[in-house]
């Protein structure tokens, strides 16, 4: 069964496929018309605003956080009665250096803020940080899908992995955008692995 939508698709593969077509269109979008470079750096409000126009056209809780728990395996994100106040804490985190940043995006993966989005919003903001704080963004058509995915499984007990993958991945090419739009020609391949639990609270 699909995720309820706006487009009144009942097939989780077509919709699969129009979110995919529809938010790679919005995040050009969101590129060229420098909206990311006036929302505040490595705050959850900008995640928000990302998500919010990067899904506003298919589901109805587009930039809204999520109100059921979710999990990936036998690892839990932040439950929902405890997920504004972690995402309050990342806020606070400090983001001056690469591994400070790194570990600020993986305490926001934790969080999951959205019920469906979360990687594609994410790495759009990720990137906005990196720009701004370090004068890199990530090449992520540099990075193995596979060796990516693992990292990211085990960053809550170790980001010693997903620190060296994105390092050696980081590119100074801050504004081009054929580098962002391979960032987005992969998000989608990311993102399709992922098979939640979820509870309705």
């Amino acid at each position: 069964m699909a995720l309820e939508n706006k487009l009144r698709l009942t097939n989780s593969a077509d919709l699969a496929r129009e979110e995919e077509r529809i938010s790679k269109k919005k995040a050009v979008e969101l590129f060229e018309n420098g909206v990311l470079d006036s929302l505040p750096v490595g705050k959850f409000s900008t995640l928000q605003a990302i998500h919010k126009f990067l899904f506003e056209d298919i589901y109805d809780f587009a930039g809204k956080l999520r109100t059921v728990n979710m999990a990936k395996g036998n690892f839990r994100f932040a439950p929902v009665m405890y997920l504004q106040a972690a995402l309050e804490n990342i806020d606070k985190m400090p983001q001056s250096t690469f591994d400070e940043i790194v570990e600020k995006y993986v305490e926001m993966n934790i969080a999951h803020p959205f019920r469906e989005g979360n990687g594609r919003s994410t790495r759009i903001w990720l990137d906005q940080i990196l720009k701004n704080e370090i004068g890199k963004v990530v090449d992520w058509s540099r990075i193995d899908k596979e060796d990516y995915l693992l990292a990211m499984e085990r960053s809550p007990m170790k980001d010693v992995e997903i620190k060296v993958l994105l390092k050696g991945a980081l590119t100074d090419e801050i504004n081009s955008r054929e580098v962002y739009r391979k960032g987005i020609d992969q998000s989608y391949y990311y993102e399709g692995y992922t098979t939640f639990k979820t509870e309705e609270i």
